[in-house]
């Protein structure tokens, strides 16, 4: 999709952080954008920059998990802006802690956001990016913690992964329709994503006596490292903006993979090269290699050879 002058994008999670971030780089490159959110008051703030510095943007408040809201969204969308070329599946929490503490309340909240919010995008909006035959692109955010795990993370890991894998499935099932498919494989950016989550978390789903901001962590033991405050920490946080750039160039050029975060790259090769090692040392057996390069599985599936090489400085446009 290399012209998006005056296409239309729709952002969920979009009126904060990195949501945030690629609609102000949409409208900065033209582009008219739908924010959709499931809280008033950031969509409110978000329509204040917006007014303020320009821009084609029509915010809807919106529970991606609410299907019938959600189909009532698109609509809306495009009897605003006509059609929708660009959906970006950017809606998500956080979630963290020892996995013998997880409920069920943690895993449906995070899994009904992160997994089937997405998949409630894609049966909604998909098809009718599709039908209008003018392409476009579909844009789900991961996550650094979508290719190697994180301790402590195992619920927010498990939904990094799977959007990790729908995107390069869905690259590969969209190949020759016009319309790409891209997993955001973001890293630290600025955002508020631990005060969003507890905003977004019905009742009905909040654990017994969770409170927002949480408990503060116990002092570190004699031994142990000291840890930065989360203020110092956000200080070399990305910028969602800069994001923004990310993820519109990706778009572009059609990129499986969008990385935000060079500083990633040692991780992404040591996990892979234990994947590499585990495979048994033996000879394969010719018959099944054969009968599984026919079946076009990810062995060989040709999507990964058109990934390209960013090249500095990955996030300027121009």
């Amino acid at each position: 999709m290399e012209h998006i002058e005056g296409k239309t994008a729709f952002i969920t999670g979009g009126a904060s952080g990195i949501g945030l971030g690629i609609a102000k780089a949409c409208v900065k490159y033209g582009m008219k954008v739908v924010i959709a959110d499931s809280r008033q008051d950031a969509l409110d703030e978000a329509m204040d920059y917006f007014k303020e510095n320009g821009g084609e943007v029509h915010p809807i408040k919106l529970d991606v998990t609410d299907r019938e809201a959600y189909i009532k969204a698109a609509d809306e969308a495009e009897a605003k802006f006509g059609k929708i070329h660009v959906l970006i599946n950017n809606a998500g929490v956080a979630s963290g802690g020892p996995p013998q503490n997880m409920t069920f309340k943690d895993w449906d909240f995070s899994i009904g956001i992160n997994i089937t919010g997405v998949a409630n995008g894609l049966v909604i909006i998909l098809p009718r990016i599709l039908k209008h035959g003018e392409g476009g692109h579909v844009v789900s955010t991961s996550s650094t913690a979508g290719l190697c795990a994180v301790n402590g993370c195992i619920i927010y890991n498990t939904t990094k992964y799977a959007i990790a894998g729908m995107m390069e499935t869905l690259a590969g099932d969209l190949e020759g329709t016009g319309v790409g498919a891209s997993a955001l494989i973001a890293g630290p950016t600025m955002t508020n994503l631990g005060r969003s989550t507890f905003a977004n978390r019905p009742e009905h789903l909040k654990n017994e006596g969770q409170t927002w901001p949480p408990s503060p962590p116990p002092p570190p033991k004699d031994g142990q490292a000291q840890q930065m405050p989360m203020e110092e920490l956000r200080n070399v946080f990305m910028d969602p903006v800069e994001t923004g750039e990310r993820v519109l160039r990706g778009i572009k050029r059609n990129d499986i993979f969008i990385h935000t975060h060079p500083e990633f790259r040692e991780g992404y090769i040591t996990r892979h090269e234990a994947v590499i090692r585990a495979i048994p040392d033996e000879p394969p057996n010719e018959k099944r290699r054969d009968i599984i390069k026919m079946m076009g599985t990810l062995a060989y599936n040709p999507l990964y050879e058109r990934q390209t090489t960013p090249g500095p400085p990955d996030w300027k446009m121009d």
